[in-house]
């Protein structure tokens, strides 16, 4: 089944403006939550159509891959989604002033949140035949984990937590805004419900501390610019031992100095001499791999291109691969000898229109456009 259309499953227009997209988000995410609707599975669908739609539009670099290339130009650029009710907490959080809440229409009893962790973006750079072919790397970070002498408890070993007065120990707060009433996120005790006797010598009561770790990953093959891998839980450790971030590696590609890339095909250009392109013959091409030979066909001119199948770059999602398209650039012979200018005299005094296709093809517009005039 096909995804609909970000645009109209937000009910804007393509040229809306950010703030038009989140007003729009706002009001269809209210009216579609799962805790306003229980038991309704197609306004729990809606519910995630419009949080997906808002994921993708709202981030600039997003929308415009979307609007060149649609669904499938995400997907090639290995573009993941969050949790609908992840970005549902951030956006309602944000709006109104705090941190992540769960409880907004105000169902149920207040329930304690612990904070999430941060994540962490790293970016990847890569060679074109390491994204091309997939490769393994091995990376460094600097991340929050549980701090080493509270154990992620934030307390001092042998001391206790007591119940917060402020929220009274459910962890949240609640403020009315026109017919909604918001349960966010105590700012005394940042959702835990609960705070430190006496906070930990080593981490300050934060439960976390910086550590260095080295993380292995996996690069798939057909990775472009721009494309970004996730892994789930590697970010940073939440306060309280709250539930860790995700890291998020953005690659990029070094330019390389012969190819470059569109897609899944690459593309190059090669000199060949007057003598070959006039005659016709074998030339040896480089490739991502092992150089092959390519054969240029007789009266070949400067800017012809040759496509060579199964060339190019592997698929991101898929077993095939593209083709390498090779551009020729006929080379004019330069710094000629006596004798050489004489052959090429001699060779030029012999040719005519039917030796020269291109000219006789100028010749025969210029006298069209001429007679017009």
């Amino acid at each position: 089944m096909s995804r609909k259309d970000y645009y109209r499953v937000l009910e804007v227009s393509r040229s809306a403006t950010v703030d038009e997209i989140k007003k729009s988000y706002r009001r269809l995410a209210i009216k579609y939550h799962p805790d306003k609707n229980p038991g309704d599975s197609e306004a729990e669908e809606r519910f995630k159509e419009a949080s997906e739609a808002y994921e993708v539009l709202s981030d600039p670099r997003k929308r415009e891959i979307y609007n060149n290339f649609g669904h499938a130009g995400l997907k090639g650029r290995g573009f993941g989604f969050h949790d609908p009710f992840d970005i549902f907490r951030e956006f309602f959080g944000g709006a109104f002033g705090g941190s992540i809440f769960g409880d907004l229409f105000g169902f149920g009893p207040g329930r304690q949140t612990v904070p999430r962790g941060a994540d962490i973006n790293y970016e990847l750079k890569l060679e074109l035949k390491e994204a091309a072919f997939g490769t393994e790397k091995e990376i460094e970070i600097y991340r929050q984990e549980p701090c080493s002498r509270c154990g992620g408890e934030g307390a001092e070993p042998g001391s206790a937590r007591k119940k917060c007065l402020q929220c009274g120990g459910t962890g949240q707060v609640r403020s009315s805004a026109g017919f909604l009433t918001i349960a966010r996120t105590c700012p005394l005790c940042r959702g835990m419900g609960t705070v430190l006797e006496k906070p930990c010598r080593n981490c300050g009561g934060r439960g976390t501390e910086e550590k260095k770790k080295k993380v292995k990953l996996k690069i798939p093959p057909g990775v472009d610019e721009g494309s970004v891998l996730r892994q789930r839980g590697a970010g940073e450790t939440g306060p309280g031992r709250g539930e860790p971030g995700d890291l998020n590696v953005f690659i990029r590609v070094v330019p390389h100095e012969i190819f470059h890339r569109e897609g899944d095909d690459i593309y190059c250009e090669i000199p060949i001499g007057f003598p070959l392109a006039s005659l016709g013959g074998e030339v040896s091409v480089p490739t991502l791999e092992d150089p092959c030979r390519l054969t240029i066909p007789p009266g070949t001119q400067s800017g012809q291109t040759f496509r060579i199948r199964g060339r190019g770059v592997s698929q991101l999602h898929g077993s095939g691969r593209g083709d390498e398209h090779v551009r020729v650039q006929v080379e004019t012979p330069s710094r000629l000898t006596r004798k050489q200018k004489e052959l090429m005299k001699k060779l030029g005094d012999t040719l005519t229109d039917r030796n020269r296709p291109l000219r006789k093809n100028f010749l025969k517009k210029l006298k069209e456009f001429v007679g017009r005039n």
